[in-house]
């Protein structure tokens, strides 16, 4: 879990009691809300995100046939004719 071994887990259960010592009950109890919060908030992402994703449609368009293009650049008549 997270690369600790079973020292480090050891150390950390009596830092946190040290510190919190009768508060550890409360502490925890809101850390675990704060997660089901959390989980809550991402659930309702992923249904919003699915939800997006199912109305568009993914089916790719069919392709065209090539068009002719007309030509737009302008015509330039030679100086030396008379206008």
């Amino acid at each position: 879990m997270f690369g600790l071994g079973f020292p480090e887990m050891l150390a950390l259960m009596i830092l946190g009691v040290l510190l919190f010592g009768k508060n550890l009950p409360s502490v925890g109890r809101s850390l675990g809300k704060g997660l089901m919060e959390f989980k809550k908030g991402l659930q309702g992402v992923e249904e919003e995100v699915s939800g997006h994703l199912s109305r568009i449609d993914l089916t790719p368009e069919p392709p065209r046939p090539p068009q002719r293009v007309a030509a737009t650049a302008p015509k330039f008549s030679d100086p030396s004719e008379p206008i």
